[in-house]
């Protein structure tokens, strides 16, 4: 989920979009995305690698469609 529209990026949660007090605490990742919190951070941090794992599996399953098995007869 993306900040509400028009926010600078450290006044927003990347994940909850809560807003982001001047004097707290701010939990990067990434570079550029802050939490609000640890958990926050730690959610989008799972969401990504489960996202990694599924494109790994898709990719390793698509090479294996690919691959081309059997005899060709030329004429």
């Amino acid at each position: 989920m993306l900040p509400y529209a028009g926010a600078h990026f450290l006044e927003a949660c990347s994940l909850c979009s809560k807003p982001l007090g001047h004097n707290t605490d701010i939990y990067m990742y990434r570079g550029n995305n802050p939490f609000c919190s640890q958990e926050c951070r730690q959610e989008q941090i799972e969401i990504d690698e489960a996202k990694e794992r599924r494109w790994k599996v898709a990719k390793k399953s698509n090479n294996k469609t690919n691959v081309r098995t059997g005899t060709v007869a030329v004429a």
